[in-house]
């Protein structure tokens, strides 16, 4: 949008102009929406957060002096929303972030419904560079799984300075004005932040592995998941798994980590005993991943989960599975499989 533009549209919302304020807003919803999601952890907490931002943001643009950007601005409402909502809430896990590793399949686990449970993010349409030279990370890059669940381990304000810094490339002093805090403040939860997601989050991110397997690498990483699941063949799965792979299914508590664990699960429960599977490849949190299309008992396929894939060289160290038909309804892709 021209200068010019902006400040006619910024002029005409500050009159009550319903169309001119969504032209304001409309380009940087994206980018707004995926910052509320890395700091919230789940799409649909997303959805509300940005909702509730445009809402306040709308309200108080008769009080924008203009002493920053439009968008400078909405990121200072939209960051606030954020730290209400986690003040409000508290932070989403995984199931490694509550208890050990199973060794055997646990057959009928049961949903643990009082914990606040990572969910996955429809990425499609997010741009892959950074949004400054300043930023340390990619936007695909700071929505990869690892990166998000380490985020839930800070505390609201080191998320939103972390972000603001490494993702979106404000300075401290940009980031002391719109927290209403010191320089000294953001610099310190800056060092903290980054202290723990050095620990946490593993060397070299999934955009480097992915963009050197190429998409001929990428298709046949997903197309060989996909067959030895409807297949129900565990020596093609297990050739796909790293050593050390990992398989956790969020809402449901117990998760396998090695190789003999993870087919012991699979074995037991997805290749025999769930029914008949089908599968669409998608993308979600800048990894690899694909929808699982369930049917039972020889009846329709129902939207099962979306299956977050982490990769390492060709094969893969980490399968998230997000149960619930709700997450593939999120990510806009029908929830029965299209027979062909």
């Amino acid at each position: 949008m021209r200068t010019q533009e902006l400040t006619d549209d910024l002029a005409l919302a500050r009159t009550g102009d319903d169309a001119a304020f969504t032209r304001l807003v409309e380009p940087l919803r994206r980018e707004l929406h995926a910052h509320c999601y890395r700091i919230l952890g789940s799409t649909h907490d997303a959805d509300d957060a940005l909702q509730e931002a445009l809402l306040r943001a709308w309200r108080a643009l008769p009080r924008f002096e203009g002493r920053s950007s439009v968008r400078t601005w909405l990121y200072r409402v939209t960051t606030r929303t954020c730290l209400d909502a986690v003040a409000a809430r508290g932070r989403r896990a995984l199931p490694m972030d509550l208890a050990s590793p199973s060794h055997d399949a646990v057959v009928g686990d049961t949903p643990l419904t009082e914990v606040a449970w990572l969910g996955p993010y429809p990425d499609e349409g997010m741009e892959g560079g950074a949004s400054s030279p300043a930023a340390r990370y990619e936007q695909r890059e700071a929505v990869e799984l690892a990166f998000v669940a380490a985020l839930q381990h800070l505390p609201g304000n080191q998320r939103a300075v972390l972000l603001l810094v490494e993702v979106l490339g404000f300075s401290a002093r940009e980031i002391a004005d719109l927290m209403d805090t010191t320089t000294a403040s953001v610099n310190s939860a800056l060092q903290r932040a980054r202290r723990l997601i050095d620990q946490k989050v593993p060397a070299g991110a999934q955009q480097e592995t992915l963009q050197q397997l190429g998409d001929v690498g990428r298709r046949d990483v997903v197309e060989r998941f996909m067959s030895a699941m409807e297949a129900g063949d565990a020596g093609a799965l297990v050739a796909l798994l790293t050593e050390d792979v990992t398989w956790s299914m969020p809402p449901l508590p117990h998760w396998y980590r090695g190789q003999e664990a993870v087919m012991n699960f699979a074995r037991a429960i997805p290749l025999s005993t769930c029914g008949q599977w089908r599968h669409l490849p998608t993308t979600a949190n800048g990894q690899l991943a694909v929808v699982s299309y369930l049917s039972p008992d020889g009846g329709p396929f129902e939207a099962w989960s979306i299956n977050v894939l982490t990769v390492s060289g060709e094969q893969i160290s980490e399968v998230t599975s997000f149960l619930g038909r709700e997450h593939v309804e999120a990510f806009g892709l029908p929830v029965t499989y299209p027979e062909e």
